[in-house]
């Protein structure tokens, strides 16, 4: 059986759980990470030398770095579906994916960490430029969102997973006065919320 470790507040912990939802694929979770501790436990340091969550392992198989979780749970679970085995619609699916990383990840962090988890290190000033830096990132999601259901194909992908969690944060943590209106994106995150996998891993887990 597939196990997890990581606890269920973490954004890269929920991209792999999210998946795992949708694949309906039984596994088993310890918590490790912030409260929790254990990453830098001997055992844990030897599968996951970084000393983050998550980590997976998979008959033998030992994992890091949530997407490619994703990617590797998507291919061998589910090809020509979250797998996408067009390699042009692959290709699509892994640009946003690594764009999530890449890109978004940086100042989300910001906003999540000012306004949530650590607050006292974070002033007003420091949170409201990292929102204003956002916005036009997240404004090319909402582009390539206008007029079409998913980000990579006509069918929801793994390439909506990781930046599915991440919209969560951006649409439920920045006042909507505070950011501008962006109807491909919004119409997107509300498709998301009618998947029971994104709502049990995702949206039913408090941020903190």
């Amino acid at each position: 059986m597939l196990k997890v470790w990581g606890r269920r507040n973490s954004s890269n912990v929920q991209k792999v759980l999210w998946c795992c939802g949708e694949l309906g694929l039984a596994h088993e979770r310890e918590d490790a990470g912030g409260a929790f501790g254990r990453t830098r436990d001997p055992d844990m340091l030897a599968r996951n030398p970084n000393a983050r969550v998550p980590t997976v392992e998979d008959d033998g198989l030992t994992l890091w770095e949530s997407n490619v979780i994703v990617r590797y749970l998507a291919a061998t679970r589910d090809p020509g579906g979250l797998w996408p085995e067009d390699a042009r619609v692959r290709a699509e699916a892994e640009r946003w994916m690594d764009w999530q990383q890449t890109t978004v990840a940086g100042p989300m962090t910001t906003i999540f960490r000012g306004l949530v988890r650590e607050p006292e290190r974070y002033d007003a000033g420091t949170i409201a430029a990292a929102v204003a830096a956002c916005a036009p990132i997240w404004g090319i999601a909402d582009r390539r969102l206008a007029g079409r259901d998913w980000l990579a194909a006509d069918r929801f992908t793994m390439a909506d997973i990781p930046l599915g969690v991440m919209a969560r944060r951006w649409l439920q943590l920045v006042a909507e006065a505070d950011r501008p209106a962006m109807p491909g994106l919004e119409a997107w995150y509300a498709r998301l919320c009618d998947r029971p996998a994104f709502l049990a891993h995702v949206l039913d887990v408090p941020m903190t």
